[in-house]
């Protein structure tokens, strides 16, 4: 059975509001109306990508509010690369994929770091690669 009330804050102890204050610093954003959007619009994209273990344990570790926005969206059947997530983005918000980049980014290194270095290093071995400099990690490939 599933608890009557949702807890206000991550197990980190980071509220919404916290995680939207980080947001619009890592961003930049001149109102914490226009990070929320901007944070609706990733979470719910990133929502599209992310399955299995992963997607359970993220949602998690995010503030419930944060997590209702992820889970609330039904995964996606093809996976996209990283460039595709950010060009894919920018379709869906009308924006250009410079800006869809810098949103996804802005937003990204706050779930990064909630999610802890252990579960993000999951979460990248789940997606398609180009994520982790989304994610703010530098992304080493093998030489062919």
């Amino acid at each position: 059975m599933l608890p009557l009330r949702e807890p206000a804050s991550a197990p980190t102890g980071t509220t919404f509001h916290q995680m939207l204050e980080k947001i619009r610093y890592e961003g930049a954003y001149p109102t914490r109306e226009r990070a929320e959007d901007v944070t609706r619009a990733v979470l719910e994209a990133l929502g599209r990508q992310l399955t299995g273990d992963e997607r359970v344990d993220l949602a998690a570790r995010l503030p419930a509010e944060a997590a209702r926005l992820f889970t609330g969206q039904i995964p996606d059947t093809r996976q996209l690369t990283g460039w595709g997530f950010v060009k894919d983005l920018a379709a869906r918000t009308g924006g250009t994929p410079a800006t869809a980049r810098w949103d996804t980014g802005a937003v990204l290194c706050v779930v990064g770091r909630l999610a802890g270095p252990r579960l993000l290093d999951r979460i990248l071995s789940a997606l398609p690669g180009g994520y982790a400099l989304l994610f703010g990690r530098a992304e080493l490939l093998q030489a062919a």
